[in-house]
């Protein structure tokens, strides 16, 4: 470290020290920062967290006094390089996240930058308002980086851009004064030209140049077509230039569309007034139009604009293709038919579905007319979501590309004309041959804006120069259509180095003006849409780098290793979405802290940092990655919602494998990792044991030996095993005839904790007319599993793998109670096992399933119906194992809760309950853990009738219910067969 370094952190540790918020300078912070959702890469000085504007003024402070630098920052999913640099980032996410004030009677709100999209209008819903924008980032974008960027999003056509809804933005000016913008009459304008501060140089030198008739003609004569409502290229002063001041507008003038877009180039922003639309009319339906060409597909684009939709958008062919390999996604896709070159989802609304329906179906038989299109699924409401979703997901899906060449966003955000759309699309696909290019098309097509990506390998210097090659020559056919080449992602560092070319060299000087003007220290994230340096300079990855090779327990060979599987994480950051903006999963250790590291994006960040740039001889031997992997409790959210399929549980359990290489086992994770084996000794004298386990000094000081949490309970050893009960009442079981028999797998935890349940699994399926068989088998080894204990899970994994493929087939499945037992088979078996079991596992993991997608299946088939159950009234609020929403579904669990007539099921919209396992027994994990119930779990459990059952398939969850609630949860099977008629 040199001195210089030295230095800087004593003057960063004062900082540190005057903030009411966070100010952090070691090496795993800078990593996580290091990167957005672009290509570029670049170390910070600094991370900031500030509370409050007094912070943010400190910073500023500090940044001209040190000549660094401040990187604004929101959910950090920019793709033009906006958020990377290498200064101090602030990140305002995690504090500022605040509704000022909320004005129903005039549809407006003020908020803080950090406050979500999605969430603000989880908020606004019951009010009957909502922030219309809509990015496919809005579960996680942030109001304050949609200012930044000016957001567009699938509505735009009918709601404009984020710029047409700011009213008012109270920002902190490069001097660190306050000042508050907002549209002004001309007295206004010329009472702010006399003010003698920083404020007044901005309206006096804004009116000095904006009233030369030079400037106002080279402005109106190169700047994108004023027709294309999505141009964002460089400052938009063609919108200022439209005001009332130098034009026969009657616009009032308003540095808010200055602002808006300018990448906190100008200013940093503190508080956000925004117009609100009333809610759209309820009832929506999308047309799903299927093309055998772009062009066409182009064409009908310019034919939906005709009949008013609300959302005209593009799926072309390889992004398609990438969701059939996406767990979640995969289920989104069912109104596809056959093998379209592209889609385009054309939304139409109504106050009734009748009426959205009829203005469908007029486009459709227009379409049909001039012969555009082979198929036209009509979407109804019921599923307009998910096939939104599945288009949302587009840009992570993108990360699916096997292999080291990606969709790489650098000619993504085009906007032109509508009229000239498909002529520009063609020129586009001859040039890209030229470069022997097949792009993605992505797109926002009714506004006119394409999403075009062209597939590199930026790890290889011949593609980091087709890089800069391709941009220039997309810029070059943008200009030549008076088109935007930014419509809402912004220039940053990836478009940058085009303005001049784009916009003239005369109107790119009065950009350096104005940045001059407002920020002349340069310090508010310089080196975005002025002065840029190339843009094929700081990328993520060293031009003709080797990718090195990690040899791993767990298989990786699919994605080309461990290390590719870190890096299909994109940055789109789908993991920062929070209870109310997004739901789901993924990530719960983010939605209770808000802290970067904790997603999943941080800690694939982090793995692929050190696993790429490591000198140790164990580079998984880094405290970062122990840190970031701390808090994943392996729920497994990722790997069916990350839209590119990282799957971090088994990294998590990958890593600890290695880390323990180097640096041992822990006693509490031995002792969690053997838990069948502890219980198996403890099941021969079970009082003993839970006499043991259960006093208060005794219990008290096991818990203290192993660190775990003193307000958790230690599950008691049951009087006998589920093997004892089953090998001698099994035979006198009554039932009706048998119609099929299954294999029961007895999992650790049913075997020894939760007998009581797996003894009425076994009695409910008997009765049903199902034969039960249990053979010997190994555990399933999810406690090693997840302690990275991974010699040990493989050879339990393997025993299994041997015995239940000679046995198990579709006739005869093998089911079980625990899901994160039964889904071992799906999920980690088949790439832990020995080579030559492979196939084997692979094989065997499609007749595995949860008992409760047996049943339901059963259901299905006619097998089961509710003649079997009484008809009592029961109310039942169902909550998900996470293993189960991403390999299965909860869906199985309600159907058959739904099975007694009179049976009412509501799903919990609940995440992970916190309890993972063992997660939350660790004392160092328990405050979280609770923490994480009380986000949706625990209220709604609270909130259901006193005499409402509680329903949860996973034992960690049940227990997680009653020490956060007090309420005793049941197995669904447990409702089901006390359902039975007697």
């Amino acid at each position: 470290m040199s001195k210089d370094t030295k230095d800087f952190n004593s003057l960063l540790k004062r900082l540190a020290g005057e903030l009411d918020g966070e100010l952090h300078f070691d090496s795993l912070m800078k990593t996580l920062y290091a990167t957005d959702a672009s290509v570029y890469r670049s170390l910070p000085l600094a991370v900031a967290l500030p509370k409050n504007t007094s912070d943010i003024k400190k910073l500023i402070q500090f940044a001209a006094e040190n000549e660094t630098s401040l990187i604004p920052r929101t959910a950090g999913t920019s793709l033009a390089g906006q958020c990377v640099g290498e200064g101090i980032v602030l990140d305002v996410s995690k504090y500022l996240n605040k509704v000022i004030e909320f004005n129903k009677n005039e549809g407006w709100i003020r908020v803080q930058p950090g406050v979500v999209r999605n969430e603000l209008n989880n908020y606004l819903k019951d009010h009957g308002y909502f922030f219309s924008p809509i990015t496919s980032t809005a579960s996680r974008a942030m109001i304050g980086g949609m200012v930044g960027n000016n957001s567009c999003g699938t509505t735009s056509i009918v709601y404009g851009s984020t710029r047409e809804h700011v009213m008012e933005l109270k920002v902190l000016l490069s001097d660190g004064s306050e000042v508050m913008f907002k549209p002004m009459s001309p007295d206004d304008f010329a009472l702010k030209c006399k003010q003698d501060d920083k404020e007044g140089a901005l309206y006096r030198h804004i009116r000095q140049e904006l009233g030369n008739p030079d400037i106002q003609k080279n402005i109106r004569e190169h700047f994108p077509k004023a027709s294309i409502h999505r141009r964002n290229t460089g400052y938009a002063v063609d919108y200022l230039l439209e005001s009332q001041l130098f034009s026969s507008s009657n616009d009032p003038f308003d540095f808010c569309k200055l602002l808006c877009g300018s990448e906190g180039t100008l200013a940093i922003t503190t508080e956000i007034k925004i117009h609100l639309d009333p809610l759209p009319d309820p009832c929506d339906i999308v047309v799903a139009a299927h093309f055998n060409s772009i062009h066409e597909s182009m064409k009908a684009a310019q034919v939906a604009m005709k009949y008013t939709p609300t959302a005209v958008e593009l799926m072309d062919k390889i992004i398609l293709d990438c969701t059939k390999e996406n767990v979640e996604q995969s289920k989104n896709r069912d109104f596809v038919e056959g093998d379209p070159k592209a889609i385009l989802m054309v939304e139409f609304r109504g106050k009734t579905i009748a009426e959205a329906r009829e203005q469908g179906l007029v486009f459709v038989d227009a379409l049909k007319e001039v012969g555009l299109g082979y198929a036209y699924p009509v979407i109804g409401p019921e599923r307009t979501s998910s096939a939104w979703e599945l288009r949302s997901a587009g840009l992570g899906l993108l990360a699916n590309i096997p292999g080291d060449k990606k969709a790489v966003a650098c000619i993504e955000d085009t906007a032109v004309d509508i009229d000239d759309l498909a002529a520009y699309i063609d020129e586009f696909a001859e040039i890209m041959k030229g470069f022997g290019q097949e792009p993605v098309y992505y797109a926002h097509a009714g506004a006119g804006e394409i999403h075009l990506r062209p597939i590199l390998d930026l790890k290889k210097a011949k593609d980091v120069e087709e890089f800069y090659q391709i941009s220039e020559a997309s810029a070059k056919l943008v200009k030549k259509y008076h088109g935007s080449l930014s419509g809402e992602h912004g220039d940053g560092r990836v478009r940058a180095a085009f303005i001049p070319m784009m916009v003239g060299q005369d109107n790119y000087e009065l950009f350096k003006r104005l940045k001059a003007t407002w920020d002349p220290k340069g310090i508010f994230n310089p080196g975005k849409i002025v002065d840029a340096p190339p843009m094929n300079t700081s990328l993520r990855y060293e031009p003709d780098m080797v990718t090195p090779e990690h040899e791993t327990k767990f298989d990786f060979s699919h994605v080309g290793g461990i290390l590719r599987m870190a890096e299909k994480c994109n940055g789109s950051g789908d993991c920062r979405k929070l209870p109310n903006s997004g739901g789901g999963t993924m990530c719960p250790s983010f939605q209770a802290t808000r802290y970067e590291k904790d997603t999943t994006r941080g800690r694939a960040n982090t793995l692929r940092e050190f696993l790429t740039n490591s000198n140790k001889s164990n580079p998984f031997d880094h405290p970062e990655i122990k840190e970031v992997m701390d808090l994943c409790l392996s729920c497994k959210g990722c790997t069916s919602e990350c839209p590119s399929n990282v799957d971090m549980a088994t990294l998590k359990a990958e890593f600890q494998y290695q880390y323990h290489k180097s640096n041992g086992v822990p006693l509490r994770s031995r002792a969690f990792a053997y838990i069948n084996k502890l219980n198996g000794l403890g099941s021969l004298v079970p009082g003993i044991a839970n006499f043991f386990l259960s006093n208060g000094t005794t219990g008290a000081g096991l818990k203290k030996m192993l660190d775990v949490a003193p307000e958790r309970n230690l599950p008691a050893i049951s009087k006998q095993s589920l093997r004892q009960w089953y090998k001698k009442e099994y035979p006198r079981l009554k039932g009706k005839e048998i119609i099929k028999t299954v294999y029961f797998f007895c999992d650790e935890f049913t075997n020894h904790n939760d007998t009581a349940t797996g003894i009425k699994a076994i009695q409910l399926l008997r009765h049903l007319g199902y034969g039960v068989k249990m053979v010997e088998h190994a555990e399933s080894g999810r406690g090693a599993l997840s302690k990275g204990l991974l010699d040990y899970a493989q050879k339990v994994a393997e025993k299994n793998v041997r015995v239940f493929s000679e046995l198990v087939d579709a006739e005869h499945p093998l089911i079980g109670l625990e899901p994160s037992a039964i889904l071992s088979f799906r999920d980690e078996y088949p790439r832990l096992v020995d080579k030559g079991l492979r196939e084997k596992a692979k094989s065997l993991k499609f007749h595995c399933e949860m008992i409760d997608e047996f049943l339901a299946k059963e259901i299905i088939a006619g097998n089961i119906d509710s003649q079997s159950f009484i008809t009592d009234k029961k109310q039942v609020s169902l909550h998900g194992h996470c293993h189960q929403k991403a390999l299965s579904s909860v869906n199985y669990s309600r159907k058959i809760l739904e099975l007694p007539q009179n049976y009412k099921v509501k799903v919990i919209p609940s995440g992970c309950c916190g309890m993972a396992g063992s997660f939350g027994y660790e004392k160092e994990h328990y405050a979280l853990s609770m923490q994480i119930g009380e986000m949706v779990l625990f209220p709604a459990v609270r909130e259901a009738e006193e005499d409402a059952l509680i329903a949860a398939p996973g034992t960690s969850c049940r227990h997680q219910i009653a020490d956060g609630t007090g309420r005793k949860a049941l197995h669904p099977v447990e409702i089901l067969f006390d359902a039975l008629k007697r």
